[in-house]
């Protein structure tokens, strides 16, 4: 059970890496920023085993429901410099033959500062570009015991994320994505540490009136996990993670409302089922301060 619901919030961890086009790798200038407030709901009896195969969950008749409300921002705090923090509240749910566990709370936020080439005075690049780098703060609850939900984790992790952006203009459209590599420390409670993970997304964009639209793709490849009272390394529990993301918005009011689906495309240790996501993106380009 820890290992479904676990795998569940990784995977909607590595989305609230992804956000509306408006954010981009458009660094915001000073006092300006954006906010995004959604919803990612997940239901399914299937997962992705070692093998990559779609099988149900080990549990008799088991059913994992994660629903995350979290709200993400950004602000541009210098020239060529914004930061960013994503506070995410869990819902998690699973059920099977042994009982029905349920647990709602506050999960672990993230903090990044990003830096572009306009802190260096360089603002002519044919191309958007920025560096991410970022911390997981295990603040949500997490117990030891294998038969209740944690809404945590349990450990810190750190995030370094290289990022580019185009403009097709004049179509009304862009291209953009990351590379990029998250380190895990030790889960001291369980004497554990999750493996290392190589992150990445495309995605490509565009607009027509009020109509917005975006196709993309991301990945997670893990390392694998080590039990650190053994210096084990846990060879069959690495994870993998493909995704396709479709996501179409309309303007309304002083944002955007967008609804998408992520479908796996494939896995490892990871829930097989699709997240549908819904949300309201805004922004503001009158700085907060002059």
């Amino acid at each position: 059970m820890r290992t479904a619901v676990c795998a569940a919030l990784a995977s909607l961890l590595l989305s609230s890496l992804l956000v509306s086009p408006a954010a981009g790798q458009w660094i915001e200038p000073p006092g300006t920023g954006w906010v995004d407030v959604g919803v990612a709901h997940q239901d399914t009896r299937e997962k992705f085993d070692r093998d990559g195969e779609i099988v149900p969950f080990d549990s008799e008749d088991a059913r994992s429901v994660v629903t995350t409300v979290r709200l993400t921002g950004a602000l541009g705090v210098w020239r060529g410099v914004d930061v960013w923090a994503d506070v995410p509240v869990h819902r998690l749910e699973f059920n099977d033959v042994q009982g029905d566990r349920l647990r709602t709370g506050l999960a672990d936020p993230r903090l990044f500062l990003r830096v572009g080439p306009a802190v260096a005075g360089i603002d002519n690049l044919p191309f958007a570009a920025a560096l991410r780098g970022g911390v997981k703060f295990p603040v949500g609850d997490f117990t030891v015991d294998a038969n209740t939900i944690s809404l945590s984790q349990g450990q810190r992790d750190w995030e370094v994320l290289l990022e580019v952006g185009k403009s097709l203009h004049p179509w009304p459209m862009y291209v953009m994505g990351w590379v990029g590599y998250r380190w895990r420390e030790v889960n001291h409670d369980i004497r554990r540490k999750p493996g290392d993970e190589r992150l990445f997304y495309l995605a490509a964009g565009g607009s027509a009136g009020r109509f917005q639209w975006k196709l993309a793709v991301d990945g997670l490849f893990g390392r694998p996990p080590v039990r650190t009272d053994f210096d084990l390394v846990l060879q069959n529990d690495e994870r993998e993670l493909v995704q396709i993301l479709p996501t179409v918005g309309w303007e309304l009011g002083p944002g955007a409302i967008e609804a998408g689906l992520r479908v796996p495309i494939h896995g490892r240790k990871f829930p097989a089922g699709p997240v549908f996501t819904l949300g309201y993106f805004f922004s503001w380009d009158d700085p907060l301060w002059k």
